[in-house]
């Protein structure tokens, strides 16, 4: 962030089979954040926890960023891989989202192996907590975590676009 004034981010627009996407981009066209329509609000929430005041400046998402998700819910699984993120939080938070980025498309994990996987096996509801403050839904991929059992736990973008999500990924899901 400059001195004197916010950072200014970049608001693109994407169509997706599951709604609007809101992709947040920075000067140098890093997503920062991608969250629903219907979830704007929470978008902002967590920018401003992320960066501090912001500007946000509609405009279109960077071709290559707008290509890769295209390719995602195409069915190229991978694509989102390749796209540079810009992520603040805290420490703790990035070695979470770190290790949301290396789950393996069509596969799923638990808190307690997330937490196992950072090497801080008894940290399992901090893990939980910085799951749900991910800005970046799909790319840093939370909707992969579920119950120890197996269950459906909760996503911001909704219980039924993750269920989407994983589906669209092949991945098996009790009704």
């Amino acid at each position: 962030m400059m001195a004197g004034g916010p950072e200014t981010f970049h608001l693109g627009r994407l169509r997706t089979p599951i709604g609007e996407a809101l992709l947040v981009t920075d000067a140098a066209g890093r997503l920062c954040a991608l969250d629903w329509a219907d979830f704007e609000a929470r978008m902002a929430r967590l920018m401003r926890q992320q960066f501090g005041k912001v500007s946000l400046r509609e405009g279109c998402a960077p071709r290559a960023l707008a290509a890769a998700l295209e390719a995602y819910f195409a069915g190229d699984i991978a694509a989102p891989q390749a796209i540079d993120c810009r992520l603040a939080g805290t420490p703790f938070q990035r070695s979470v989202w770190s290790a949301l980025r290396r789950i393996p498309g069509g596969t799923t994990t638990s808190y307690a192996a997330l937490a196992r996987g950072i090497g801080r096996p008894t940290a399992v509801r901090a893990v939980g907590h910085a799951n749900g403050a991910n800005p970046i839904s799909v790319v840093v991929p939370c909707h992969r975590v579920i119950g120890s059992n197996g269950a459906l736990t909760g996503y911001g973008g909704g219980l039924a676009r993750k269920r989407w999500l994983l589906a669209h990924e092949g991945v098996a899901i009790e009704a």
